[in-house]
């Protein structure tokens, strides 16, 4: 029944191509296959059962609530819009339920629409409070006039960056909707900074046209570098070349999106709007002297004045209260991407590797049945024989294997998936399915990896890595970090090896490979051919019947047929022994790999489990033999990928963020003192995290990185300001005073817009950690930045302490 070519005929034309036809296409012309035997013809259905059927045994099975099922996966068309199709599914849904047979229904397993939904109506609401929250920032701090100019910046901001998102093909999802939050505490920024000038300018008898002209002339290019240094800061996850860096890159392209609107809104349109929208406001006796001769202004001048007057002793403070950051880093929690707030609890069911089937799918069917009998369990779909399909981006599908089953299970919320798993865990300590590894979890986002904690133990002999891996796998059990330890080779599992005669074999004229193709056709069958129907190809699997294949202990007793068709019982050719075999051996760059894995303790995070056990098996790795090593993998592994993948783009946004600096305050003395005050963010963000009890991540990482561009933009425009005083004839010291007191109001407002536009992100999973770390780093950094930059100043330029002008601080 092959293709098999018949030649062709070469003619003065074209070529003729010879076709044999009678190609089996029926399963009744396979019964009727004729087969001569000692003389005699005989068809094929008087031989042996044909029948059409499944696979037998199954390579893969699906139950739905303990019901067989079929799994229909849909892939949403690009530039479709998720909850269009959730509708169109639904409805279609309906439709094709009203017309299946009693007893067959069709239904959602996972819908994404409903995360969709979800995760929107989750940005919306931190959207609108977040946005509430600036607005009355600036109503409160700055007027009601004033406060409806700055927040007339936000629609008119993201507006523009919708357009964009659109025109540039960008869609919402997690990390474009949390990006935009995380923005809108910073786009105000640019728009308070320039209407304060023009609201300062106009108290000094300035006109609103010539208080606006002032702004844009003298905050635009400080405001453009600030910005543009703020937004370089995002740039590891935009060009990042890793699975991290493609799962987060849209943070970079949305953040700084955002933020060079934003400056446009200010430069443009705040001005404008100013000029519109503000009052006429009373002219201050005494112009720019009175405006910032105030009691508290001059209780601030004061604090500067001592800062200045013991700025040794200041600069001295900052550096120990960093380096006590730098250190109390090692008690904060590390971790690489944060758990999912999705509800489907994962449960994995091990059989020894080298299991059948079917008794994998009994072992899973115990746990389908205690989970049928929980009121959490909404759903709960079982794929035995390999993994489930990939129904979200941060999932790894499990390969093929008749000894695993996965069950995904649909709790009703996260507090529900929490109780489920904390009694499956126990039901299972307690036998539920002892014959299998039971192993429970929960999605986690970013890149994916099967543990949390693993090893890799690595050399030439595979009997010398399982003694090895032994004391590896020892360590960890022992460990109270740790549970479901295991390895990924699992047990030796028994094989019958024939060591055949091969004189005997050549007397009967069988040789191995025949001899091997028979037991292969007696045993699990062998494919004979394929019925091709239309664009399908069916294979045709012959094998004995009966129970002989189910028996091992009938083996020895096969009869094999020899060249000449004589009878020969298999004991007579060959002995059969049973002997301990490795049911899988895997290597890593052609290298034998086997590999030690684990769960940890819930409350604890992967990265600080992996340090702690590489210490424990400190004394292992240093006795180890040469040529063999254990290599840290899991999540700690991902993480080292992604922070590597993140290192070459550090050199360039240096290189972009000095070329930025330099260009604005044209002084290597003042780029070296924006770049001193970039890491005193870490002095809020430690003390932050540890309070709330936060753990250091690739999301807190990242916000590090962007809080170091956020105070340099605010050292930019302090910087910008004493040398625009000294050119107005300054002293050096009144210089750095005054700078600092006029630009304390917009630096303060600023981050405190920042930092409760931020609050709304520390109730997400996903983003709490950046949230808590811009928090706690702009509230220190600000502080710091107002107090530490006229000291550092002063330290660089040799500045002393001069009295101030009558009516001004003592």
């Amino acid at each position: 029944n092959l293709l098999t070519p018949a030649g062709s005929i070469e003619t003065k034309g074209p070529q003729v191509f010879v076709r044999v036809d009678g190609a089996f296409d029926t399963l009744e012309k396979i019964r009727q296959t004729p087969i001569v035997a000692q003389g005699r013809t005989l068809k094929l259905s008087d031989l042996a059962s044909v029948e059409r059927g499944y696979e037998d045994p199954s390579t893969f099975m699906i139950r739905n609530g303990g019901e067989p099922a079929l799994l229909l996966g849909v892939v949403m068309r690009d530039d479709w819009n998720g909850l269009d199709l959730g509708k169109a599914l639904e409805a279609e849904v309906t439709r094709i339920n009203a017309d299946l047979p009693l007893g067959m229904t069709l239904s959602k397993v996972t819908d994404q629409a409903v995360n969709i939904s979800s995760a929107v109506d989750e940005f919306m609401v931190k959207f609108f409070v977040a946005l509430l929250v600036v607005m009355v920032v600036c109503f409160v701090s700055m007027g009601w006039h004033v406060g409806i100019v700055v927040a007339a910046a936000v629609p008119l901001t993201l507006a523009a960056v919708f357009v964009i998102m659109a025109a540039t093909g960008k869609n919402f999802d997690r990390i474009t909707l949390g990006s935009l939050i995380l923005a809108l505490g910073l786009l105000v920024d640019d728009a308070i900074i320039a209407i304060e000038m023009m609201v300062v300018k106009m108290e000094e008898g300035y006109s609103r046209i010539a208080a606006s002209a002032y702004a844009w002339s003298h905050t635009a290019a400080p405001m453009l570098s600030g910005t543009l240094v703020t937004a370089i800061g995002f740039m590891p996850n935009g060009f990042a070349r890793s699975t991290a860096g493609e799962y987060t890159s849209n943070m970079f392209w949305i953040v700084g999106i955002a933020l060079i609107a934003s400056w446009l809104v200010a430069v443009a349109f705040t001005p404008y709007l100013g000029v519109k929208l503000l009052p006429d406001l009373p002219q201050i006796e005494g112009g720019h002297e009175a405006i910032y001769n105030t009691p508290r202004y001059n209780r601030f001048r004061q604090v500067l004045g001592r800062v200045i007057a013991r700025k040794w002793l200041v600069a001295a403070t900052v550096v120990t209260l960093f380096v006590m950051a730098v250190l109390g880093m090692a008690v904060v929690k590390k971790q690489f991407f944060p758990t999912s707030d999705r509800p489907e609890v994962l449960v994995e069911v091990q059989m020894p590797y080298g299991t059948a089937i079917g008794q994998t799918s009994a072992a899973t069917a115990k746990v389908e049945d205690w989970l049928g009998q929980q009121p959490e369990a909404r759903i709960v779909t079982a794929y035995i024989g390999q993994g489930a399909p990939r129904f979200f981006l941060a999932m790894s599908p499990e390969l093929p294997d008749p000894s695993f089953a996965k069950i995904v299970v649909l709790a009703g919320d996260d507090k529900e998936r929490e109780a489920l798993k904390f009694r499956l865990r126990q039901a299972i300590a307690d036998g539920l399915a002892p014959e299998a590894q039971v192993r429970v979890t929960q999605i986690v986002f970013g890149p994916p990896s099967p543990f949390p904690v693993a090893y890799r133990v690595m050399g030439p002999d595979p009997d010398k890595l399982r003694e090895i891996s032994a004391q590896v796998e020892a360590v960890m059990q022992a460990s109270p970090m740790m549970r479901t330890v295991n390895t990924d080779w699992g047990p030796r599992v028994p094989t019958l090896h024939f060591t055949l005669d091969q004189d005997r074999l050549q007397a009967v004229g069988l040789s191995s490979n025949s001899v091997a193709l028979q037991l292969q056709f007696l045993l699990s069958g062998a494919p004979l051919t394929e019925v091709r129907e239309d664009i399908r190809a069916v294979q045709v699997i012959g094998r004995a019947a009966g129970d002989i294949r189910l028996n091992p202990a009938k083996i020895a007793g096969f009869t094999l047929v020899g060249a000449t068709g004589q009878r020969i019982p298999l004991s007579q050719v060959g002995q059969v022994e049973v002997r301990m075999e490795d049911p899988i051996l895997r290597r890593r760059d052609r290298t034998p790999t086997l590999t030690v894995r684990g769960d940890i303790a819930d409350g604890l995070q992967p990265p600080d489990v992996s340090t702690a056990m590489t210490r424990q098996l400190k004394p292992i790795m240093d006795q180890l033999p040469r040529g063999y090593r254990i290599v840290e993998a899991g999540s700690i592994e991902e993480s080292g990928k992604a922070s590597a993948a993140m290192l070459p783009i550090f050199p360039i946004m240096l290189a972009a963020t000095l070329l930025i600096i330099i260009l604005q305050v044209r002084s290597i003395s003042g780029m070296v003192m924006v770049f001193l005050t970039s890491p005193l963010g870490l002095i809020g963000v430690v003390p932050t995290l540890l309070l709330f009890q936060q753990p250091f991540g690739i999301n807190a990482l990242v916000g590090l990185i962007a809080l170091s561009g956020i105070l340099m933009r605010n050292t930019l425009i302090l910087i910008g300001q004493i040398r625009e005083n000294e050119e107005a004839g300054l002293d050096p010291f009144r210089a750095v005073v005054e700078a600092t007191v006029q630009r304390a109001r917009p630096v303060i407002l600023t981050a405190l817009a920042a930092i409760f536009a931020f609050i709304p992100l520390t109730h997400s999973v996903f983003w709490g950690t950046l949230a808590y770390t811009l928090i706690g780093g702009t509230l220190a950094g600000t502080v710091l930045t107002l107090v530490f930059l006229p000291a550092m100043y002063s330290i660089w330029f040799r500045i002393r302490p001069t009295a101030l002008p009558q009516g001004h601080a003592n």
